[in-house]
């Protein structure tokens, strides 16, 4: 199992410069992965992802990074390949990108942007196909319902062979968002099964793991990234870890607590959530938030 944080990038936390700060504590605390969310409009002040993601990869040297997740339907895609690979090329090759349909409707409609499910899985497959194409450094041409390509050219491709890892927004149980998700490197779990609303279990997951082999038709599953639940008894926590690992989970993705950018990265220095893991005493008890405020 490896652990990840999911980052605000809103609010309080709408400074890329507090957010690579808060990676480089997340790396030295022994977190496995940084991931920011791709929020566009909202009532409070947002950072872009992608320059949170270039802070996170200069503060960093071991850490993966990413965003959770990539509105892809929102998006040009030949862009997305650009800017992934450039941070890719940036951070060593520690990037995963991970994409869904969007589930905010007022990232899409104000802009012009289509909310109807049918178009965004369109343009979320074909966005998909563009982008391997992209980072293959050779010219590609590209006919689809949505978007032509004639003889497209970008260089240089990202340092990750033979791509980048990409990850797609699922949810439990069902069945066709998985399939896509199958034919590339992993799955982001929504937190709760979509048809109780109650929290993913490690049953889920074993199921999840199952279906994954089937479909990808190799024995293996890729990696299953998932929400757990928050819980501040240690002893359960570790045993939820456990369980998961067991059942097929391989990334813990910690939501960190919402009230603030300290709290978060008291959280942070506490380290991820392993048997052997008990905190960082050692590590410099600085405040973010006058960073933060000073900035506004």
């Amino acid at each position: 199992m490896r652990f990840g944080l999911d980052v605000p990038v809103n609010g309080a936390f709408a400074d890329p410069r507090l957010l690579g700060r808060m990676a480089g504590e997340a790396e030295r605390a022994g977190w496995d992965g940084f991931f920011v969310q791709d929020i566009l409009s909202s009532v409070d002040p947002v950072a872009d992802p992608w320059i949170a993601l270039t802070a996170a990869a200069l503060a960093t040297e071991h850490l993966a990074i990413g965003s959770l997740l990539t509105p892809l339907p929102r998006r040009r895609p030949w862009e997305v390949a650009r800017q992934a690979a450039t941070l890719d090329r940036l951070s060593g090759g520690r990037l995963i990108f991970a994409a869904g349909l969007g589930n905010a409707e007022q990232d899409f409609t104000p802009f012009g942007d289509p909310w109807d499910p049918v178009v965004r899985a369109q343009l979320l497959d074909e966005g998909l196909d563009i982008i391997l194409g992209m980072w293959s450094g050779e010219p590609f041409s590209y006919s689809g319902n949505h978007f032509e390509l004639n003889e497209a050219l970008l260089r240089p491709s990202p340092v990750q062979a033979p791509r980048i890892p990409v990850w797609l927004a699922t949810g439990w149980p069902r069945r066709r968002p998985l399939r896509r998700a199958a034919r590339w490197d992993g799955v982001y779990l929504m937190t709760v099964r979509q048809d109780t609303g109650q929290l993913l279990s490690p049953d889920d997951i074993t199921q999840i793991a199952n279906f994954l082999r089937e479909q990808r038709g190799d024995g293996t599953t890729g990696d299953i990234a998932f929400n757990p639940e928050q819980t501040a008894n240690a002893a359960r926590t570790r045993d939820h870890v456990q369980a998961f690992s067991e059942a097929g989970a391989t990334w813990w993705i910690d939501m960190g607590p919402d009230s603030g950018p300290d709290a978060y990265l008291a959280h942070i220095r506490n380290g991820p959530p392993q048997p052997e893991q008990t905190g960082r005493a050692d590590a410099p008890q600085v405040s973010l938030a006058m960073s933060y405020n000073s900035s506004v």
